[in-house]
């Protein structure tokens, strides 16, 4: 029973700059060896989707403590063995992110179909997924998601297991009876100074 990690990156990085700001940043190593503990799993594969922030002609102590900060948490990301990154870039004229949510989709889709997993889970607070794991899920496969405190996708909550990481001592957040939630206390010992 194989199990794929797909990690919306991007949607991470933000999330966990949210929580810890600029001086420190999330050790994705750590994070996935307490994710792993945590729910007694090996994750076979870990695929990892992202785009780097566009770097603006002007910048200030803010944006360059911020780009430092984003350098040294995809660094360590890609020291990963088992780890494929996959890099989209941002439009030119918005500085939105291209490519990486429909990369996503399409491999949770096509490695469903060629039966690469058994097991999916989901890391991301974005909820734009829901109709490739469904594709996935009817093709057998369990699904399970997993989001930091700060970016929960609560519209998958109701319908798949979702395990919640969290730093802070008060999580306050609403658990209705039909969302399959658990929250999970990590140790702030798994971030790293910039």
């Amino acid at each position: 029973m194989s199990s794929y990690l797909f990690v919306d990156g991007s949607n991470l990085y933000a999330g966990q700059y949210e929580l810890f700001g600029p001086k420190k940043y999330l050790d994705f190593f750590k994070y996935i060896n307490s994710i792993e503990n945590s729910l007694n799993i090996k994750f076979e594969k870990i695929y990892f989707y992202a785009s780097y922030s566009p770097r603006p002609k002007l910048i200030n102590n803010k944006i360059k403590k911020y780009l430092i900060n984003e350098y040294n948490f995809y660094k360590r990301v890609k020291s990963i063995k088992n780890l494929i990154f996959f890099k989209g870039y941002r439009s030119p004229t918005s500085g939105k992110e291209k490519e990486v949510d429909v990369k996503i989709a399409v491999d949770i889709v096509n490695m469903a179909h060629l039966n690469k997993y058994t097991n999916l889970y989901l890391m991301s607070g974005d909820a734009d997924f829901l109709h490739a794991l469904k594709v996935a899920e009817s093709l057998r496969k369990w699904i399970t998601i997993v989001a930091l405190e700060n970016r929960i996708p609560f519209r998958y909550s109701y319908l798949y297991k979702t395990y919640v990481f969290k730093f802070k001592e008060k999580l306050k957040i609403k658990i209705k009876k039909s969302q399959k939630i658990k929250i999970i206390k990590l140790e702030n010992k798994i971030t790293q100074f910039v």
